[in-house]
């Protein structure tokens, strides 16, 4: 386990408590809402993806390439989704907020901006 540096206090008691206080329904909430809404995304490229090619050549080339782009944020939605999964299983199994490389809790901060977040900011950096 590593000690937390200067700029960063998510070993501390006062963190540790922070991170036990912290209310995993509310952030399980946010994680289904945030799949939910990628599901939606991800159904409307499906169907732009599958629409019949415009019979016009430039357009067909212009609609190839906007289908390289919604391939591009499908892939990106499919990334977060895994992480999303990932996250509510750490939240069934209790470990919902603890880093997995250095066992140190990750800060509240960091998992309010990025609630699906798997490591601490330390570990990121590495």
């Amino acid at each position: 386990m590593r000690e937390p540096g200067p700029a960063s206090d998510c070993g501390t008691p006062v963190e540790k408590e922070r991170l036990a206080m912290l209310d995993t329904a509310q952030f399980k909430d946010r994680l289904l809402g945030r799949k939910h809404e990628l599901y939606r995304l991800l159904h409307r490229i499906e169907s732009d993806l599958e629409a019949t090619p415009n019979p016009d050549a430039e357009e067909r080339a212009t609609e190839r390439e906007n289908d390289e782009v919604l391939e591009e944020i499908g892939n990106t939605g499919l990334g977060e989704l895994a992480a999303i999964d990932a996250a509510l299983n750490r939240i069934e199994a209790g470990t919902f907020g603890i880093c997995p490389k250095c066992g140190q809790p990750i800060s509240p901060a960091r998992l309010a901006a990025v609630p699906h977040a798997a490591l601490c900011e330390e570990c990121i950096k590495r």
